[in-house]
């Protein structure tokens, strides 16, 4: 690959700062580079031919549009294309070919890289859809300020793709591989784009993934993962498992500061403390009543009604070894 390096200014792409979201340069590098820009899939093509899908599946975006998978696009330069985002999709197709084995090996940072990237892609759709919708409207962009700011950051990271960024002794990130049982496991994938959060299960394995925590659901989570660390999970404990993550985010309450610098081609990323000035603990208090109503959500395909899964008040069902169940607080 050539090693080309884009001219840094004092400072970095940051589209949310004009709001640049209407296709006109490319989503993840903006006017960095000047060859062409072409619109691309957000889910790749090898992806969707390894799920067997047509690309004409649908999706529903958050301003209740419907939208098939072929229809979400976003724009990129074919220099960004071209070097930076085809090796690495070549690098996740392999890995993914080789299945559990292939992405357990994989360097969590491409795993980051491209979750990302997926996401990104995700939200830059919904900004465009946005950003059309305050044109057609007086009421003005009513977002929030703190999910700006998270996904800027994210954006900022994921230049990490075709820059070189370095993350000051933290990881932004808690991603989690497991093998499962059926190593037919159908592809689908779940996000939740406030909290930034992430699952997908295809083959024999499963991706978790949390894109902005420094790594504190990965810890908050760590005694069941150490419970059952390479261990096969049937499909039942998968979406458990993802059931705990999606609603941990949930509680994580602080929202991560960064003190980002670009120094002669490369961005150096430092996290603040997580704690600031808050005396209270970095996630709010567990209710089981509420996890049980995202856990029916998960096992939707196996029909749990959510008396059934709370017919204990103090101790949810669960498809793990309880001895394997940390205490939740």
């Amino acid at each position: 690959m050539p090693n080309i390096v884009p001219c840094m200014s004092s400072t970095i792409y940051q589209p949310f700062k004009n709001f640049d979201f209407k296709y006109k340069s490319c989503f993840l590098s903006g006017d960095t580079f000047k060859s062409p820009i072409e619109q691309i899939n957000i889910l790749p093509a090898w992806l969707l031919g390894v799920a067997h899908f047509s690309g004409e599946e649908q999706i529903k975006l958050l301003d209740e549009s419907v939208r098939s998978y072929n229809a979400l696009k976003v724009p990129c330069n074919t220099e960004i294309l071209t070097h930076f985002i085809q090796p690495l999709e070549e690098k996740v197709s392999a890995a993914f070919a080789k299945g559990y084995e292939g992405v357990s090996a994989l360097d969590e940072a491409d795993l980051f890289k491209w979750i990302g990237k997926f996401i990104y892609g995700l939200i830059y759709i919904e900004m465009n859809a946005a950003v059309r919708l305050q044109q057609l409207s007086a009421d003005g962009l009513n977002m929030s300020q703190g999910l700006m700011h998270k996904f800027g950051n994210l954006n900022t990271m994921i230049q990490s793709i075709y820059l070189d960024v370095v993350f000051e002794d933290f990881i932004p990130w808690s991603i989690v591989v497991v093998p499962l049982e059926n190593k037919e496991t159908p592809f689908s994938f779940r996000d939740e784009i406030n909290t930034l959060t992430f699952s997908l299960k295809l083959k024999d394995f499963g991706i978790i993934a949390c894109l902005q925590d420094n790594g504190t659901n990965k810890k908050y989570h760590q005694e069941l993962l150490d419970q059952i660390e390479e261990k096969p999970l049937s499909a039942e404990q998968f979406e458990e498992l993802c059931a705990r993550f999606f609603y941990s985010a949930y509680l994580f309450n602080r929202l991560p500061e960064y003190a980002i610098m670009p120094v002669e081609g490369s961005v150096y990323i430092d996290a603040m403390p997580l704690k600031g000035t808050l005396n209270k603990p970095l996630f709010d208090h567990w209710q089981h009543k509420t996890y049980a109503q995202v856990l029916q959500d998960f096992w939707k395909p196996w029909g749990h009604t959510l008396f059934e899964i709370i017919k204990d008040p103090t101790k949810p069902m669960s498809y793990f070894d309880p001895a394997a169940l940390p205490e939740t607080n």
